[in-house]
């Protein structure tokens, strides 16, 4: 628990008080006063958003507009590709992308999502990063840009199989949306941002809402049967199941796109050979590795019996050895298999799939066999 002093200064998102009224158990989080769960649970709130849908707040994370001095959008995305390895250029109006923003070692800054919104670029990056992606951001295109945050919006996400039905209601654009389309839409008569995208695997939605008008729209999606509030245990469980990177556990400034195994989302315009390969930081490295491989790499855990293996449990070769070769990075239990979960970084030679390694749990040698991601199938609406 915070002291006093401490838990005053934390943020609060526009929903602050609506969590509090819907009974949210509230702690610390990336400087925010932040719904961990509700009076469901977090067993329930993850299941229901399988099922049917989940309201998230993830106001806390940060909304960046650029916008290109020159009038440009190119201009613009041929900035942005200075500090990321991805193909900005070819997202095409109305879409976006997965990125990250590496350093000179090829190491990961934060991850980020970038959409076309036509005249400009529209971010949206993690919450305890986003001061200084906004001064990484600044320092380096302000030749070209104009970085403009969106501290006056909230965001909130719609995830689960029932989102796109409830969404329709208030948004009848919403089902002609697909995976990764964003932009502008009008949700009960509010304009918003909204991007079909998400953090559980579940196909759905998120929605950048003026900060006045939020709490009308989350009571708005509450009010449908089928919408459960949801906060921070189980959006974490969800996005374990979908085998996805929480920044300062799965990624940080020590491991490379490629030995997070999040190569796929760096285009062909960006790798050697390409129209335009490099530029970003820590090209040599990352480019290199791409072709001759890591030496490690983020894997799946399945780990044998019920009992979780968490963060920092360290990783051994067989049940004997005292000298580890990796490390748990995230793990908990997966409500949706009803087993144990994980994911980590081991060496190369032994991250293919159906290896057996060891994890050191309560001072025994715990089984775990190397898994395909995701755990629990996406269900995105390609």
């Amino acid at each position: 628990m915070l002291a006093r002093e401490d838990q005053s200064r934390l943020k609060h998102t526009p929903l602050h008080a609506l969590h509090v009224a819907s009974g949210g158990k509230m702690v610390p989080f990336a400087g925010y006063d932040m719904p961990v769960q509700y009076a469901t649970g977090v067993l329930r709130e993850h299941l229901h958003t399988r099922e049917r849908a989940g309201l998230f707040d993830v106001s806390h994370m940060g909304q960046i507009e650029l916008r290109p001095k020159s009038g440009k959008l190119e201009d613009a995305a041929l900035a942005l590709e200075r500090l990321v390895p991805q193909d900005i250029v070819g997202v095409a109006p109305g879409r976006q992308r997965y990125a990250q923003f590496t350093n000179d070692a090829g190491g990961i800054l934060d991850d980020l999502m970038v959409a076309n919104f036509g005249s400009h670029l529209f971010l949206v990056v993690n919450a305890a990063c986003k001061a200084d992606d906004e001064a990484h951001l600044r320092a380096h295109l302000s030749d070209v840009c104009e970085v403009e945050p969106l501290s006056d919006r909230a965001l909130i996400a719609l995830q689960g199989p029932k989102a796109e039905a409830v969404l329709a209601k208030y948004c009848p654009d919403a089902r002609a949306m697909r995976f990764m389309d964003a932009g502008p839409r009008r949700v009960d008569g509010v304009d918003c941002f909204v991007s079909r995208s998400g953090y559980t695997g579940e196909d759905g939605f998120e929605i950048s809402v003026p900060a006045a008008q939020a709490e009308q729209l989350a009571k708005a999606l509450l009010a449908d049967g089928d919408v459960l509030p949801v906060g921070l245990g189980a959006r974490d469980s969800l996005r374990l199941e979908a085998g996805l990177c929480l920044y300062g556990h799965d990624i940080d400034t020590t491991t490379t796109p490629v030995e997070g195994a999040l190569e796929w989302s760096i285009q062909k315009s960006r790798r050697a050979g390409g129209a335009r390969a490099g530029g970003f930081p820590g090209s040599d490295i990352v480019l290199a590795r791409l072709q001759t491989g890591a030496p490690r790499r983020r894997v799946g855990l399945r780990p044998e019996g019920r009992a979780p293996v968490r963060e920092g449990a360290r990783l051994f070769a067989d049940a004997a050895s005292t000298e580890p070769i990796g490390a748990v990075t995230s793990g908990g239990f997966g409500p949706s298999l009803n087993a144990p979960v994980a994911m980590g970084y081991l060496p190369s030679a032994q991250a293919t799939i159906g290896t057996t390694v060891f994890a050191e749990l309560r001072g025994q040698r715990l089984p775990l066999r190397t898994a395909t991601m995701p755990f629990v199938a996406n269900t995105y609406k390609r």
